[in-house]
């Protein structure tokens, strides 16, 4: 891992780009001089880690006591797509103007995409794990269908917050029965990308025995911002 920039930012968060291999990532640690546990936080649908909203999120965790990562894994945020990438989301805008069903296209996009990113998260887990000032446990933040695969592979992940937006492919619906660390599942009520019933039976598939469901009124991205709050007082109970 290449640090290739920092800054320390008014509250005062220390922000790292960095480098490891062909992933890039983004650390920011609080002013603390004592290990710290480690939040790994993806954006929805590989979204890039440069988004305003997971990097305010990043900076309001970091400032509470957390390091927090996150980076651009294969296929995601900045990072070059293939053909068949190119493709699939050419015909997802296609569907979508013209008002088609898109579940299938997602399903072709949103599986490949976990695929290849659940190895590098893993990778980019071992090296964060090895630097000074990150002592763990470990939470996960974020990407549903990526963090179910993580969750339900990764043991030194021991709680995650889950944001029901994103679409979940139907192999990680049935990989959610293997999650079994404490869950925060957010859910917008009114999601126009997200048929209610279905987040509600992935909830349900959970297999661990301590999960909250949090839903709120509103759209895709009327996410309260207390429940970024309420995000650190869940992983204070379980990572601290």
């Amino acid at each position: 891992m290449q640090f290739t920039s920092e800054r320390r930012l008014d509250d005062g968060v220390l922000a790292r780009e960095f480098t490891l291999g062909e992933i890039p990532g983004t650390l920011w640690t609080p002013a603390s001089a004592a290990p710290v546990p480690l939040i790994l936080m993806a954006h929805n649908n590989g979204l890039p880690k440069s988004a305003d909203r997971l990097v305010a999120r990043a900076r309001h965790c970091a400032a509470a006591g957390y390091a927090v990562a996150s980076i651009d894994a294969a296929g995601c945020g900045d990072r070059p797509r293939t053909a068949a990438d190119e493709q699939v989301r050419a015909e997802l805008r296609r569907a979508m103007q013209a008002g088609e069903p898109v579940d299938g296209i997602f399903e072709s996009m949103i599986g490949p995409l976990v695929e290849r990113a659940a190895p590098e998260w893993r990778t980019t887990l071992d090296a964060l794990l090895e630097l000074p000032g990150i002592g763990g446990p470990v939470g996960y933040s974020g990407w549903t269908a990526l963090g179910i695969r993580l969750a339900a592979v990764e043991p030194r992940i021991e709680a995650a917050g889950f944001f029901a937006g994103g679409y979940v492919p139907r192999a990680q619906r049935e990989e959610a029965r293997k999650v079994t660390v404490p869950l925060l599942f957010l859910l917008q009520w009114d999601d126009e990308g997200n048929p209610r019933q279905r987040a509600l039976d992935l909830f349900d598939a959970f297999g661990t025995e301590e999960k909250t469901l949090h839903a709120n009124l509103g759209g895709h991205t009327g996410t309260p911002w207390f429940e970024v709050e309420d995000g650190n007082r869940f992983f204070d109970r379980h990572l601290k």
